[in-house]
């Protein structure tokens, strides 16, 4: 019976242990920003994907991302905002900003990426980039008189500035990146798998939605 009980326990320790090693590292699975950055949504976690639409990585993300986020419950708000390193990395936040102003981006940015990553979009760069994607949108059903309009409105130069503070704010030295309720921040060069880089974010909104349910800061 003794033998038994120690055997017992034994498992129970290795089981424990195993369960310690799955969960996520400070510092290895995920970095803490200091400060933390405010959120935009009282009374919901704030989750938002930091991406490139020519990033390569954040293509391969993007299926398991969805997955994801289909399943995300009502108190966790999910969204993107396009990283800017550079000018040409700009030029890819200002077609996503534009696109959000003329009511476009929810339909055609599934299609846009997969364009860009398939039928050679990503071999562009800057006049001939813009052009690039003017075209396909016209082919997709986009009002090219609206876009251009709005490509360089006061708005969509407002959210670019935004976006830039927001890629310097929170700490972003590469794409694809997750912050977590404006404190955690998961990167695929920390991760590297992209279903890691998913089970990280969960298990982080898990302990965002802990603290909003607890009133925590």
């Amino acid at each position: 019976m003794l033998r038994r009980s120690i055997l017992g326990l034994a498992t129970l320790l290795v089981c424990a242990a195993a369960i310690a090693q799955q969960k996520p590292v400070e510092g290895k699975d995920y970095t803490t920003l200091n400060p933390p950055q405010s959120v935009e949504a009282a009374g919901k976690v704030d989750v938002t994907e930091f991406f490139w639409y020519r990033c390569p990585h954040c293509y391969n993300l993007e299926p398991v991302l969805l997955d994801w986020v289909k399943k995300l419950p009502r108190d966790v708000q999910f969204r993107r905002v396009p990283a800017i390193f550079n000018e040409e990395w700009a030029l890819d936040a200002r077609v996503f900003f534009t696109l959000e102003a003329t009511g476009d981006l929810a339909r055609v940015h599934g299609g846009l990426f997969d364009a860009i990553h398939k039928q050679g979009g990503t071999s562009l760069k800057g006049d001939a980039y813009m052009k690039w994607v003017a075209e396909w949108l016209g082919k997709n059903g986009v009002d090219l008189a609206k876009y251009d309009a709005a490509l360089r409105s006061f708005s969509v130069e407002t959210k670019l500035k935004r976006a830039m503070q927001m890629t310097q704010a929170y700490k972003i030295d590469g794409v694809p990146a997750i912050a977590v309720q404006g404190r955690w921040v998961v990167s695929a060069s920390m991760v590297g798998e992209r279903q890691a880089m998913i089970n990280v974010t969960e298990y982080l909104t898990g302990e965002a939605r802990k603290r909003l349910a607890a009133k925590e800061p």
